[in-house]
């Protein structure tokens, strides 16, 4: 049981800030996440009672509302691997700054387009397909430009620190979000979405990439294909860890993801409530989160990092079915909460971890292999989906739960190399 023993000398000093004080242009990136992070959480609740309110009273309403959730991953099974090659020829901040302005533009579109009144389902489903093709490039990069913020040696504190971004808007964006829902409607929503990106496009601009590789050796190769296969082959063939830490993360990011796109189901048809309580919980997934990512800032990592990621999976499925079963609120809002926090805790780990192991001329692609499971996640909310209305939210639950638990456990019998990483 010697790899599940806390090492004492992680208490002795905390270093919870320690990568944003030394690092100007990681301090740039951190906040320029923060907004790009709050922009996508609040799109997602946004979405979500936009739907269910598009279609009040049909059959199909759980079905969409869910559906609606994962479509943004959709567009990752064609341009996730391309991103990745972009990534790693072109610089990476301007493609981010480019993107990130693109999508300035079509979110206050898509807000007038609801301020007229004539916004439709079909019109929610676009507008989510196309943010769903920038998000698909703009999240890895905006990843893999941690490592290149900071010394390797900073890679981890700095990875811990960056989920602030996601868990703490998280907490934030949702519960403003749902306030705004209730109170003024949809359009502020996606304006303020807007003026997101556009925050995160004034922070990246002054930033600079001081521990990229620039070397230019990833500009010579003309043959795109060619160096698509060439990233695949160095996971395959040099770094099998690597894909193996990539398939464990299809359990929490496609197996269970869904239980955040039915929280709107949940909230109203079980709690029996509206889009400001919908906005609480959605907010305590981040809450639960933020909390995780203060301690692993704070104290570092204080088990072997390979043992942390195969044990959250597993307690991360059991707490899926806890909050199915939440009767009440404030039970929901617990379970909810203690699942965020292993959640956090196997990303971080697990994304630590692959940022470490490879090399820079790899890191967008490999980092974008990372984010290319998530594009399955449609198939997955359409089963859960399904599951949803033809039983109940509640069952939906458990049957995510369950089979994450049984992929949890054949992963911890047969990762030996994912177990043995330090």
């Amino acid at each position: 049981m010697s790899r599940f023993k806390l090492d004492p000398s992680v208490l002795k000093h905390l270093h919870t800030l320690d990568s944003w004080i030394a690092y100007p242009n990681y301090r740039l990136l951190w906040l320029g996440n923060f907004c790009s992070n709050s922009a996508q959480w609040m799109q997602l609740l946004t979405v979500g009672w936009l739907v269910r309110d598009l279609t009040d009273g049909l059959a199909a309403s759980a079905f969409l509302v869910v559906t609606i959730g994962g479509l943004n991953t959709l567009p990752g099974l064609i341009f996730t691997p391309w991103g990745g090659v972009l990534g790693d020829k072109l610089d990476r901040r301007k493609l981010v700054i480019s993107l990130q302005s693109f999508m300035a533009i079509l979110a206050f579109g898509f807000a007038l387009l609801v301020l007229s009144g004539y916004v439709t389902v079909w019109h929610t489903f676009a507008y989510v397909l196309i943010s769903g093709t920038t998000f698909t490039v703009t999240k890895p990069m905006r990843h893999v430009l941690i490592a290149n913020t900071v010394e390797h040696k900073d890679i981890g504190n700095a990875f811990a620190t960056n989920v602030l971004t996601i868990t703490g808007t998280r907490a934030i964006g949702p519960f403003i979000g749902g306030i705004l829902i209730a109170s003024l409607g949809f359009f502020w929503n996606f304006t303020f979405e807007a003026l997101l990106y556009v925050g995160t496009v004034l922070f990246f601009i002054p930033m600079r990439t001081p521990f990229a590789n620039n070397d230019g050796s990833n500009k010579k190769e003309t043959n795109v294909v060619k160096f698509l296969i060439d990233g695949l082959i160095y996971v395959w063939k040099d770094n099998r860890a690597i894909l193996l830490l990539v398939l464990l993360s299809l359990i929490p990011n496609v197996v269970l993801q869904p239980f955040m796109f039915l929280l709107p189901v949940f909230t109203a048809d079980v709690l029996m409530e509206g889009a400001d309580v919908g906005g609480y919980l959605l907010a305590m997934t981040g809450a639960g989160g933020l909390f995780c990512a203060l301690m692993l800032s704070s104290i570092g990592f204080p088990f072997k990092k390979g043992y942390m990621v195969l044990i959250t999976v597993i307690i991360s499925s059991i707490f899926v079915i806890f909050v199915g079963f939440s009767g009440t609120f404030i039970l929901a809002l617990t379970m909810l909460g203690i699942l965020s926090f292993s959640q956090c805790i196997f990303r971080t780990t697990n994304g630590t971890l692959i940022q470490t192991l490879v090399p820079d001329q790899y890191r967008a692609r490999v980092t974008s292999l990372q984010e290319y499971g998530r594009a399955f996640l449609v198939p997955s909310c359409l089963i859960v989906g399904w599951i949803a209305g033809i039983t109940s939210v509640q069952w939906a639950f458990l049957a995510m739960g369950i089979t994450g638990i049984a992929l949890g456990i054949l992963c911890l019998l047969l990762f030996a190399r994912v177990r043995n990483l330090p």
